[in-house]
């Protein structure tokens, strides 16, 4: 497996310049590396060497992961950008390197003035707000997505119109922030085949990263008020609706939330996502898909052609234990028996290997799967895995961070190393920095999850090849590198030598102190 990352990470290839991070967890398989690192080495990686540099005050909740573009033009000349998107309804640009303080440029979709403001956390149809679901307002939730190509961000974001909910897609300029011609758009749709069957902007949420693929910018919706889960596809030059996939169209729910996580998609085009809690009847021939793992095809319109759904998915649903709370991630194609396999985690505590090519279907009394890791994972699964090098890194409720090599087409039945720590709910998504196949580190935010205003997050550096070894973390001096107070599903970005963290007011930006 030494350096098959590479077959999926063809845009961060080391035969040409870093290309920056513009999508969640790096790429379109979801392996959270960047394999284009050259200053960030275990070497270097040390408090005395290594530390919070500078950070920017912003308005919002960062529970989108920063992106990070190299190279955009800006007042003249080429800067190398980092985009916070926060829950104020609001993102920014900010010079990467630190040079300018000031944001480089900042849009707001809000204007009270107007009458339009962030979402409450408390409204006529929840009226006790939930701190751990973005206490005190919702606005942007789901990581953005960056075309290089066109230059241009997509985001979504939710307002609160004199009362009326309102979920639009922007399109914006990397150049400037404005809108491009033709954004934004609304976001409205009905279920093909099912008249009647619309999407319900007031109760939808969107929380997973956006993907974009093949001139399609995908958005990924679930809910807090118990709304229907939908998969909706808008071209990326015009942004109007191409494609809709309803999860549960005669029945309710299953929403796709993935903690966080963006679908993952494989070279030829197939979306891989899971749901939540809900309808399911497709082991007889239906047409809902609540609780499953899907492959949805992208030719010619959105459907499922595969699909996984645990053999007790009934009572799961009954009981809230969402699939859905972990992201899938691809492994790289093998010449094993299953020469294309995914990884993905629910609430239950399971950690599944699936076949992509035959993902298993259901089952009465059984989960036909690859394999399945229950020892770990007791107190839920409501992160992502990363890839490196022949490993899969995972960090549950709970838990550690254990490193499982890849034999095969399975995981190791244990962990080949640990951390130390355990990391409290909801764990964490690791992500990688590396020169290739070398100085690999594994990165983690470990925050608390449940307070606002609460303790600070936590930046731990891991040596990837061994995660007992513990280089780094943000309490060693904490007077110096204290981050601000840590969301859920937060995912550190690596880019240039620096480590970007979003925070509940700032984005901390870490890197070698001089």
């Amino acid at each position: 497996m030494r350096g098959s990352t590479l077959l999926l990470l063809p845009l961060l290839s080391l035969a040409a310049p870093f290309s920056g991070v513009l999508t969640w967890h790096n790429d379109a398989a979801r392996t959270g590396e960047n394999p284009a690192e050259t200053v960030l080495t275990p070497q270097v990686v040390a408090r005395r060497r290594f530390g919070k540099v500078f950070w920017y005050k912003v308005d919002g909740q960062l529970y989108a992961q920063p992106l990070y573009a190299p190279r955009i033009r800006i007042g003249g000349g080429p800067r190398d950008i980092v985009i916070a998107a926060t829950e104020h309804d609001s993102v920014y640009a900010f010079d990467a390197t630190g040079h300018s303080r000031a944001p480089l440029w900042h849009v707001s979709f809000i204007d009270p003035a107007r009458g339009i403001t962030t979402v409450p956390c408390v409204s006529a149809r929840q009226p006790e707000c939930d701190p751990t679901i973005m206490a005190p307002e919702h606005g942007i939730t789901g990581t953005p997505v960056i075309d290089a190509a066109s230059a241009r961000l997509y985001v979504d974001a939710k307002t609160d119109e004199r009362g009326v909910f309102v979920e639009r897609l922007h399109a914006l300029d990397l150049s400037t922030g404005s809108e491009v011609p033709g954004s934004p758009v609304r976001v409205r749709a009905t279920a093909p085949g099912f008249p009647g069957v619309d999407f319900d902007e007031h109760s939808a949420f969107q929380r997973a990263g956006l993907a974009l693929d093949r001139g399609v910018v995908y958005v990924a919706y679930a809910s807090n008020d118990d709304a229907r889960g939908w998969l909706l596809g808008f071209d990326s030059a015009t942004l109007k609706l191409a494609r809709a996939l309803c999860i549960t169209p005669t029945g309710q729910l299953g929403g796709i939330w993935n903690g966080g996580a963006a679908p993952a998609i494989d070279d030829r085009g197939n979306i891989f996502t899971s749901t939540g809690n809900g309808s399911f009847n497709a082991g007889t021939g239906g047409s809902n898909y609540g609780m499953s793992a899907l492959r949805i095809s992208t030719t010619g319109r959105l459907h499922v052609v595969d699909y996984f759904a645990p053999f007790n998915e009934r009572p799961m649903s009954r009981r809230d234990l969402d699939l859905s709370s972990g992201g899938v991630m691809l492994l790289p194609d093998h010449s094993s028996p299953h020469p294309h396999e995914a990884v993905t985690g629910g609430k239950q505590g399971a950690l599944f290997v699936l076949d992509r090519d035959d993902m298993g279907g259901f089952s009465p009394g059984q989960n036909r799967v690859v394999q399945q890791l229950d020892a770990n994972l007791h107190n839920g699964y409501y992160s992502s895995p990363a890839y490196f090098d022949g490993a899969v890194y995972t960090a549950a409720v709970g838990a550690h961070l254990d490193r499982y090599s890849v034999d095969g087409y399975r995981l190791s039945a244990m962990p080949q190393s640990r951390s130390a720590q355990r990391f409290n709910y909801p764990g964490a998504t690791p992500a990688i920095s590396s020169n290739g196949d070398r100085d690999a580190i594994v990165w983690v935010i470990a925050v608390s999850g449940r307070v606002r205003g609460g303790p600070p997050a936590v930046l731990r550096a891991y040596d990837a090849r061994d995660v007992a070894r513990e280089l780094y973390d943000s309490n060693q001096d904490e007077m110096r590198d204290r981050a601000g107070p840590g969301t859920k599903f937060s995912v550190p970005t690596i880019a240039s030598g620096r480590v970007y963290v979003g925070t509940q007011a700032e984005l901390d930006v870490y890197g070698l102190i001089k």
